[in-house]
């Protein structure tokens, strides 16, 4: 075996052009599955990282496009359609409260509007939550400042939180606290600027005002309705029962008797994260479906190379067979070739993977999103383990081919 592998790697020593070119469709593919396998793990993970802020005891209702499934491109084409689903209000919400092991809730609404500061503008993303969010989002916190109360959110109160980002564009260094910023020509008092918090699920938090959820509804939208409510259970271990009886509640109060007919969704934080681990499986698995092409091209590559290499090493085959060589050392010595390549190319992959997940993150961290595109040692495995079962796969037949030769025949040719 030890002898396979040295004349192995001697040939292809011999035939570094050949070699070199075979490596690079190889290398393409290792390196593509090794940034596709990472960037998914990590947008996989940057995604549930939202969800730390809540706990699992944690209810989540939205609304629903009609005769679609929760998760389905049918109610994500109708929602980025634009279909609008009014029929989700605050009186949902306090219907919900009177269920038995519910302990609180929050709800809001999400607006986008310009905000001004004396010739200063920022677009920025209104969250329109009631005063209690914080208690139910951990991450919502304030760092200058107060959030706003039950009583200015009854009283439709024009005071905002703002975020950091929003705080640097419209005041630089000045203190925030108590100015006035124009929001759709009217005036909001900023009471409290949130702590800083980043981009989260691709949204950056720290560029969003809070807003009362009633002011945002009917004083800069003009709507009666909102975008979701989250509750908050008693007995985490009821969560589930607490989830059947908020949809029951909710087909009452909606008028859903059939699914076809249901314009609402219920979710536990639990079977969120499940969601986002079976999409982003899903999607993995897809990607690296489509970038095993570039392995299969690279196969295909190796495997009319190898053809070449045997009929061009035709009379070295024979004359090894007639000097005693058995037809499973030289099947050895070509598969050894094939696999040497393979894995050379892997191990080129791997690394080039590496730089390229930490290009990419740089890239991600100047964008604002803290995404870190890990070498884990799955990845690494991956990409050795494809390459080698390349090799193996695109070079047996080569190799059968040339241990079938007679050697009689072999240096006739010749």
């Amino acid at each position: 075996m030890i002898l396979s592998i040295r004349l192995a790697f001697r040939n292809l020593h011999n035939n570094k052009g050949r070699t070199i070119l075979t490596l690079v469709g190889v290398v393409i593919g290792i390196m593509s599955i090794i940034v596709i396998n990472s960037s998914g793990q990590a947008v996989k993970s940057y995604v549930l990282s939202e969800f730390e802020s809540y706990g699992d005891d944690i209810i989540q209702i939205e609304p629903k496009v009609p005769s679609t499934s929760a998760v389905s491109s049918g109610n994500a084409a109708g929602q980025a359609m634009g279909i609008q689903i009014t029929t989700l209000k605050e009186s949902d919400a306090k219907e919900l409260e009177r269920l038995s092991n519910v302990k609180g809730y929050a709800y809001g609404t999400i607006g986008q509007e310009i905000v001004s500061y004396k010739g200063e503008n920022k677009k920025a993303l209104i969250f329109g939550v009631s005063a209690n969010y914080p208690a139910i989002d951990s991450a919502t916190k304030v760092s200058e400042g107060n959030f706003y109360t039950e009583n200015e959110d009854r009283n439709l109160a024009q005071v905002v939180v703002i975020g950091k980002d929003i705080k640097d564009v419209l005041f630089g260094s000045d203190n925030a606290i108590g100015k006035n910023i124009r929001i759709k020509g009217m005036n909001f008092k900023v009471i409290g600027v949130a702590e800083e918090r980043g981009a989260v699920t691709f949204v950056n938090y720290d560029e969003m005002i809070y807003m009362p959820a009633r002011t945002l509804q009917k004083k800069v939208l003009g709507v009666d309705y909102i975008k979701f409510i989250t509750v908050e259970v008693e007995d985490v271990g009821k969560i589930e029962a607490t989830a059947a009886e908020i949809a029951d509640t909710m087909k009452r109060l909606h008028k859903t008797y059939k699914p076809e007919q249901e314009d609402f969704l219920v979710m536990t934080m639990q079977e969120a994260r499940k969601m986002i681990d079976d999409i982003f499986g899903t999607i993995t698995i897809l990607l690296l479906a489509l970038t095993s092409i570039s392995l299969v091209v690279g196969g295909v590559g190796i495997m009319n190379v190898m053809y070449v290499a045997v009929v061009e090493r035709t009379f070295e085959i024979g004359l090894r067979k007639a000097l005693g060589a058995r037809s499973k050392n030289v099947l050895r010595q070509f598969l050894f070739e094939a696999v040497i390549i393979t894995v050379m190319g892997g191990i080129v992959g791997v690394i080039l993977g590496f730089l390229a997940n930490l290009l990419l993150s740089y890239v991600f961290n100047l964008l604002g999103f803290e995404l870190k595109l890990p070498l884990t040692l799955n990845s690494i495995l991956l990409g050795v383990c494809f390459s080698a079962a390349t090799g193996i796969i695109f070079g047996y037949y080569p190799a059968l081919k040339a241990s079938r030769l007679s050697p009689m025949e072999a240096m006739r040719k010749e």
